[in-house]
């Protein structure tokens, strides 16, 4: 059991019956009534964020998560197969738990958190960045390609649609940013 004193940014509680995380918290100490935390929690399950104050010393049940390191291996009809990096242990996981999954390569280590007690996948994150090939693009226009803020799409490797800026070309290495999806930065010209 932990109190509204243990709360720090990321700690998993079970929260009216569902796993949660904390993504801010803020200890309030009125001049008037007692103290209390305003937290944003966010559903492990539904990735939904929602808002909810505590009193002080408040106590919640604690869950046990831990984050291991995963290779993604393929894709088959079970869904998505990944393999402990340490145990070589597979686990294969529903492609929803993943988001943006269709940014992840053949190989691209991933790290999935578990619940430690009962071994359940909760969910998976690709990270910040991936180095993607960019497979079919249209060609810049002359006089255009200088400027980055001309966008135009692009496929990658892995069949996904990027925007791309204008001097981007077919065979070139670009940084992905898999949360919004974005093009980074150019790693290798063709």
């Amino acid at each position: 059991m932990a109190s509204t004193s243990d709360f720090r940014n990321g700690l998993c509680f079970m929260f009216k019956g569902e796993i949660h995380t904390i993504v801010s918290f803020l200890h309030v100490k009125p001049g008037k009534g007692p103290a209390f935390v305003r937290t944003k929690l966010r559903n492990i399950k539904t990735g939904r964020i929602i808002e909810n104050t505590f009193n002080s010393g408040v106590k919640v049940e604690d869950v046990r998560v831990e984050r291991r390191p995963y290779q993604y291996l393929y894709k088959d009809d079970m869904g998505l197969n990944f393999m402990n990096t340490q145990t070589y242990e597979q686990v294969s996981l529903q492609e929803e738990m993943i988001e943006n999954a269709d940014l992840m390569k053949e190989g691209q280590i991933i790290e999935i958190q578990f619940h430690a007690d009962e071994e359940i996948p909760l969910t998976a994150e690709l990270p910040a960045v991936v180095e993607l090939e960019v497979t079919s693009t249209i060609e810049g226009e002359k006089g255009n390609t200088a400027s980055s803020t001309a966008l135009k799409p692009a496929t990658v490797e892995t069949g996904s649609e990027i925007m791309v800026p204008m001097f981007i070309n077919e065979g070139d290495i670009i940084k992905v940013n898999t949360t919004d999806r974005s093009y980074s930065e150019r790693v290798k010209q063709k």
